[in-house]
C-alpha cells in the first residue's frame, strides 16, 4: 500500500466527521441559504489566505534531504498566490461586504485551524503541513464543482459568485495528483506520521468550521 493511499485509510473516521456535517448533507440535498454560503466564504476567506504564507513557513523549515518537497512548494506557492482575492469577489457578487470581511475576524475553528497547523511547523514536523493540504484539496474535490452547481441552482446566483468554488474543484484535481507523488515519496516513518496526525486534527477542525456555520 503507497503511504497516499494509507494516508486516506488512517483518516477515514475523520474525514466521516467532516463530510457528516449538517450544512454539507443540507447543501448535498439542495437546501441551502443564501446566508450560509456567505457565511461559508467569510470562513474561507480567513483561512484560504494563510495558504500561501502557510506553504513559505514549511519550505523555510524543511531539512535540506527533503529538498525536491521545497521546489513543489516554491511551484505550488505561485499557483495558489491571490486565491483569497477570489472569495473576496466571489462576496461582492452576492452582495456581500468584502471590505468588511478582509478587516474582520473568523470564527473559533477557522482560526484554531489555521493556528494549529502553524504550530506543527513551526514547533514540531513542517511536513505535517500536507496534512492539511490534504484534507482541503481532497474535501474539494469530493464537494467543491457540485455543491457550486447546487448552490447556484438553489439561490440563482451568478456565475461570478462561484469563482472559489468551480476552480477549486478542477483545479485541485490536478494537485491531487501532484500530492499523490509527493506523498509517496516520503520515506521517512516520523514524516509520513506527521501527516497523518496533522490531517486528523484538521479534518476535525475544519469539521467544527462547518458545524459552525448557520443552516439558515
Amino acid at each position: 500500500m503507497s503511504f497516499y493511499e494509507a494516508l486516506q485509510q488512517q483518516t477515514a473516521a475523520e474525514r466521516d466527521y467532516l463530510l457528516g456535517a449538517p450544512i454539507i448533507q443540507q447543501t448535498m440535498a439542495g437546501q441551502v441559504s443564501l446566508a450560509s454560503y456567505k457565511a461559508f466564504l467569510i470562513e474561507a476567506y480567513h483561512h484560504v489566505k494563510h495558504t500561501v504564507p502557510l506553504l513559505m513557513a514549511c519550505g523555510a523549515r524543511l531539512p535540506e534531504r527533503l529538498e525536491w518537497l521545497r521546489e513543489a512548494i516554491a511551484e505550488y506557492i505561485e499557483e495558489e498566490y491571490g486565491h483569497h482575492e477570489w472569495i473576496l469577489n466571489d462576496i461582492r457578487a452576492c452582495d456581500g461586504d468584502a471590505e468588511a470581511v478582509r478587516n474582520g475576524t473568523p470564527g473559533l475553528p477557522t482560526e484554531l485551524m489555521v493556528a494549529y497547523v502553524y504550530d506543527r511547523i513551526a514547533r514540531d514536523n513542517p511536513v505535517g503541513f500536507f496534512g492539511m493540504v490534504n484534507v482541503l484539496e481532497g474535501t474539494s474535490v469530493m464537494l467543491a464543482t457540485q455543491a457550486a452547481g447546487i448552490i447556484q441552482g438553489q439561490l440563482g446566483l451568478p456565475a461570478q459568485a462561484f469563482s472559489y468554488l468551480t476552480s477549486h474543484g478542477s483545479l485541485d484535481l490536478e494537485h491531487i495528483e501532484l500530492f499523490k507523488g509527493l506523498m509517496n515519496r516520503l520515506d521517512d516513518p516520523r514524516d509520513q506520521a506527521a501527516v497523518v496526525h496533522t490531517a486528523r486534527v484538521v479534518y476535525r477542525l475544519y469539521g467544527d468550521m462547518f458545524r459552525s456555520l448557520p443552516l439558515s
